[in-house]
């Protein structure tokens, strides 16, 4: 039997969700599954991933293989990254302390991009809104001119009513 590492879809039409499972290959993609070892929302932007990175190492250690997604999800989590360092280990390249001083340097830095990104997405959306409500600040302007502009044309207009129409009591009363 031999073991995939894979993703489950779950979720509703046109908004996907992931269980990231342990399954027989032979099982169908939404099917039976050995063990669920994580999530995967890619509707979040960066991407939610909940993985139990122990689990799909020990999985992997144990001859499972990923799917090309689950591959890169595992690869972003830093799992293939740990199981490469434990093969130096065991080949004897350098000890494990030296191998989890590694394995925590990239886990800092990589942790570091994740938040950087973060941040930029979110400076950008604050950004837009801001342009969106000085857009909304400038048509309200307008409007409120244009507004101004037909309220004086109309008091204009009332008012030359108002003296042409004196303008007759007066002739009519001198031809009385």
């Amino acid at each position: 039997m031999s073991v995939k590492i894979r993703l489950a879809r779950h979720g509703k039409k046109g908004y996907a969700f992931y269980h990231i499972v342990a399954a027989d290959s032979r099982a169908p993609r939404d099917g039976k599954f050995i063990e669920k070892l994580g999530t995967y929302n890619p509707n979040t932007n960066p991407a939610t991933i909940e993985l139990n990175a122990d689990r799909a190492l020990d999985w992997l250690q144990k001859g499972a293989q990923p799917t090309d997604t689950c591959r890169a999800i595992l690869s972003y989590k830093g799992v293939l990254y740990k199981k490469h360092l434990l093969g130096g280990v065991a080949k004897g390249a350098f000890d494990e302390a030296t191998a989890e001083a590694k394995f925590n340097k990239w886990m800092d830095e990589k942790n570091a991009k994740i938040a950087a990104k973060s941040g930029k997405i979110a400076a950008d959306k604050a950004a837009a809104h801001k342009a969106a409500i000085a857009e909304e600040a400038k048509t309200k302007e307008a409007i409120a001119a244009k507004v101004a502009e037909k309220k004086a044309a109309a008091a204009a207009a009332a008012a030359e009513a108002a003296a042409e129409e004196a303008s007759e009591e007066t002739a009519t009363e001198e031809e009385a």
